[in-house]
């Protein structure tokens, strides 16, 4: 598959090889090439739901017809993830098929993505079935309100890798608000999360003159207030992980309080749509890792992951490797604090390893905001990583606004990022930029904006 230099070049990263620009430039010469064959995919979830995406692939007989695989493969893998799914049909030539199903089987290449989507989120076996583009199901897609509840005195919180944000909620009004530095992932003992979770409740708590009710927002998959998997508790061995799997429901009971919590995008995509009033929002947190979550034209939120920091945005056989899935090119790696330390050294920015991820931030930060050239090309790299990224999300979703939230879009760097961004997509994806635009909340609710949105998620009865 021919991977394409970019037009504006990451300063800090060379070899930057953009997603979209890859998959358009394959599919529009499959089709010039006179000899493509229609590949249909379907992504099944829950329920019955089904995500279609209908595509092209050289045909069987054309010489180029060995780069189909490639450019499957990493469109599933995204989709997987966009969308979800457990079972994924690929509907086209029956080599591609059962290609890819060996690539997606518990000793392919991506069997971390397998094992994670069938057994830990959706609790089925994952299989790719091969087939017609006409025996791929119709789609069938479900939606759901979202939050939106102001009455009442509330507690909102947001739980990252870094911090915990929390929020005192008076019929709207947040009258108190407070980061609190904590180092989950490290940690291997449940009895730390369930406390520093806990404990910045109560401090919530002891702002108001009372609680009616709780909501919440966290990385990784919550399904009905209960953790499914979350990169927050990766540290916690399997054996002890019921222990955090059911901390939102020990918190309802503790309060005896209507409590909501749900994946941190979702509510990132809330804040957005409430802030704006409008919808069609794709929210974008850039902290730990990269957060994602859609609020439809309707208003609504699907079923659909959106797990973006597993999506490739980056096609470089040598981009970074993402330690946890194993992959390369993903989105944690591009739209995170991460991506700041992975840049640092290039930009001739030495940061102390023994620190926490909160501090080492800081100190990247505070050399932008001093007028550090090197500091500044980070987030210049980091805003054009956004520009193609929005570029290729906006293949996936019907986009009206795109709002960017977390730690790494404080102070100027978000407003560098935008900046980047934006121009990229006038002048590479025009089509995109006359329809999509890029918003930066204020500093306050750039900062704590996800936990204050979480507070309005549960109904008080």
């Amino acid at each position: 598959m021919k991977l394409i230099t970019p037009g504006h070049v990451p300063p800090l990263d060379p070899d930057f090889k953009p997603a979209v620009l890859a998959n358009r430039h394959f599919t529009r010469e499959a089709i010039e090439s006179g000899k493509s064959t229609p590949l249909v995919l379907g992504f099944e979830r829950v329920d019955g739901n089904i995500t279609r995406f209908e595509t092209v692939v050289f045909h069987k007989d054309h010489p180029r017809s060995g780069e189909n695989f490639d450019y499957v493969e990493r469109l599933v893998k995204s989709l997987i993830w966009l969308k979800g799914a457990w079972r994924v049909y690929v509907g086209g030539p029956a080599e591609i098929g059962e290609a890819i199903r060996k690539c997606y089987s518990a000793l392919g290449s991506r069997s971390f993505d397998q094992q994670f989507l069938g057994e830990l989120i959706y609790e089925k076996k994952f299989e790719v079935i091969s087939c017609s583009p006409e025996a791929v199901p119709p789609e069938n897609e479900s939606q759901f309100t979202l939050g939106r509840h102001l009455d009442g005195c509330r507690i909102g919180f947001d739980l990252g890798a870094s911090d915990i944000k929390v929020s005192s909620v008076i019929d709207g009004e947040p009258i108190f608000s407070q980061e609190i530095v904590w180092e989950p992932v490290k940690q291997t003992d449940p009895a730390y999360h369930r406390r520093e979770i806990m404990n910045a409740l109560k401090l919530a708590a002891s702002k108001l003159p009372r609680v009616d009710a709780i909501g919440g927002s966290s990385a990784g998959i919550i399904i009905n207030n209960r953790v499914q998997v979350a990169s927050l508790f990766r540290g916690i061995p399997r054996d002890k992980f019921d222990q955090v799997k059911n901390v939102f429901i020990e918190v309802r009971s503790t309060f005896g309080v209507p409590l909501e919590v749900i994946n941190d995008g979702e509510v990132t995509a809330l804040a957005g749509s409430m802030s704006l009033e409008e919808n069609g929002i794709l929210g974008i947190a850039l902290g730990s890792s990269e957060a994602g979550g859609f609020v439809n034209s309707q208003g609504n939120i699907t079923d659909w992951l959106n797990e973006l920091a597993f999506t490739p945005v980056d096609f470089n056989p040598q981009a970074p490797l993402e330690e946890w899935s194993g992959d390369r090119g993903v989105g944690a790696s591009y739209f995170s604090q991460q991506c700041v330390f992975r840049l640092a050294p290039a930009a001739g920015i030495d940061i102390p390893s023994d620190l926490t991820n909160a501090d080492k931030l800081k100190i990247a930060q505070e050399k932008l905001e001093a007028g550090h050239t090197g500091a500044r090309k980070i987030w210049e790299s980091i805003g054009t990583y956004l520009g193609y990224g929005i570029a290729h999300y906006a293949d996936f979703y019907d986009l009206q606004h795109v709002l960017i939230l977390g730690r790494v879009t404080s102070g100027s760097g978000g407003q560098i990022i935008l900046d980047t961004a934006n121009a990229i997509l006038k002048d590479e994806f025009p089509a995109v930029a006359e329809r999509v635009k890029i918003q930066l909340p204020d500093e306050k609710s750039r900062r704590v904006g996800q936990s204050i949105a979480a507070a309005s998620l549960p109904v008080i009865a």
